[in-house]
């Protein structure tokens, strides 16, 4: 509730909106980070994707800018242009009512609008390292009046090789600057790099038994590669999600997929890396009010794209490190909601499975597509085991049903076959014989005969009394 953020510090008409928006108490990353940076001090953060960690650094950020200041004091930077005008929007959500301007500056926008909304002097700045980078060699960024230096993501930039447009920006901020480091994975070497970044930073883990969301179900197909293209479609069919990212290892499958899906007849897109913003962007819009279902792309044209309502994440074999696990999977099961990811497994690459659990501590369970579902291997072979004896043939099951007795049956036992039986010989003996004589009569009698030779025994002994009383 809004007493809840203002105990940690938040201003009260921060606060209000907050509750405003439907967050009524903060998330256990924002509880930890938020009072930690409001005292300025340096954060290393880790947390899964989608725990909330964009408001636990952004709320911190607007609060200490001081709005009667123009100049830029605080800067934000990610490793993709979907990321960053997704911190963007949330800034200009909660930071514009209060009086905080906001500029994007990341690749792929025009770099003149950039600078002609540098000139408005924002109060805070969104951007990529590249562009970032850019704009200080063209001496068109001041960063001598930032505060505040947050790097979300950070291990992808590192990974990237942005390191030395990085290292080029925080030599252009302030000394006495505040850094924060924010990602759902921390590696080693990004550790490394922030205690010499850093001053005496603060870690932040809020739950470091956790790397993924609870909410979350894995499971793993086998599936060889020349054969991942159907199983994905009967995947799809299988679980009709509204909403699925499916992701390569390389781009030169995903147009080729992208084609054959949208010929089975799926809303699918794709989403490349270096695409421009603007195609970029509008296929994640399609994607978010309903109009594509399916979006093929990488993980780096994936990282920290937030979809809420997303339900399926498709990864096509199992990833050889842990972290590239852990970015895939959290596209899905945001802020606690249910998410289910799917891993097509070579059989070759199956060992990887086990691997990925132990190293994650998470449970992958195996699945096989039978009978138009996602079902457990061990529920087919128990069905299999059961249906010879639910399932005899009708010949069979008719044998082993008991036989009533024939006079206890009667007419009606026999049936209707037997009934329209004697009709039909009643009939017939009742009739003259034609004038052809005996020969007629004797053929008539075998045709009765022949027609009458299923009929039971009793009916048969008084069609003979009757057959013997007419002569």
């Amino acid at each position: 509730m809004e007493k809840e953020w203002t105990s940690l510090g938040v201003r009260p008409s921060l606060a209000g909106r907050l509750k405003e928006a439907g967050l009524t108490e903060p998330a256990p990353v924002q509880a930890a980070a938020i009072p930690v940076m409001l005292e300025g001090l340096d954060v290393c953060v880790r947390s899964h994707t989608g725990s909330g960690k964009t408001l636990a650094y952004l709320l911190p950020a607007l609060q200490r800018i001081e709005t009667d200041k123009p100049e830029l004091q605080a800067l934000v930077m990610a490793p993709t242009q979907e990321l960053a005008m997704q911190i963007v929007r949330e800034a200009e959500r909660f930071g514009g009512p209060e009086g905080v301007r906001v500029q994007q500056l990341i690749g792929g926008a025009s770099v003149s609008r950039q600078i002609d909304g540098l000139k408005r002097k924002p109060h805070l700045a969104v951007g990529t390292p590249g562009r970032l980078h850019e704009l200080l060699k063209m001496r068109k960024l001041k960063l001598h009046g930032t505060k505040l230096v947050v790097l979300d993501e950070a291990d992808q930039m590192f990974a990237l090789g942005s390191t030395k447009e990085l290292e080029a920006v925080l030599d252009a901020v302030s000394g006495d600057r505040q850094l924060a480091f924010f990602s759902a994975t921390l590696p080693p070497e990004t550790s490394a790099l922030a205690e010499r970044l850093m001053r005496e930073p603060v870690r932040i883990d809020p739950a470091p038994e956790s790397r993924l969301p609870g909410s979350i179900r894995h499971y793993a197909v086998r599936a060889e590669r020349r054969a991942q293209f159907d199983t994905a479609k009967r995947l799809l069919h299988a679980l009709r999600p509204s909403s699925a990212l499916i992701f390569f290892d390389q781009t030169d499958q995903i147009a080729h997929w992208e084609a054959r899906l949208r010929y089975e007849g799926f809303a699918a897109g794709a989403l490349y890396g270096d695409a421009d913003k603007l195609t970029r962007s509008q296929t994640l819009d399609r994607l978010r009010d309903g109009r594509l279902r399916i979006v093929l792309t990488t993980d780096v044209a994936a990282r920290g794209i937030d979809i809420p309502e997303l339900e399926l994440v498709v990864s096509l074999g199992v990833p050889t490190d842990a972290e590239r696990y852990i970015h895939r999977a959290g596209r899905t099961g945001r802020m606690g909601r249910e998410g289910t990811v799917v891993s097509l497994v070579d059989p070759r690459d199956w060992p990887r499975v086990g691997k990925l659990m132990r190293k994650l501590g998470i449970a992958i369970g195996e699945r096989e597509l039978y009978g138009g579902q996602l079902i457990d291997p061990s529920e087919r072979k128990r069905d299999a085991h059961s249906r010879p004896a639910a399932g005899k043939p009708a010949a069979r099951r008719a044998e082993m049903q008991p036989v009533k007795p024939a006079e206890e049956a009667g007419e009606k036992g026999a049936g209707a076959e037997a009934a329209n039986a004697a009709a039909r010989h009643r009939a017939a003996v009742s009739r003259p014989e034609s004038r052809a004589g005996k020969g007629n009569s004797s053929r008539r009698e075998r045709e009765l005969d022949r027609k009458n030779k299923g009929a039971p025994r009793w009916l048969k002994a008084k069609w003979e009394s009757e057959r013997q009383s007419t002569k």
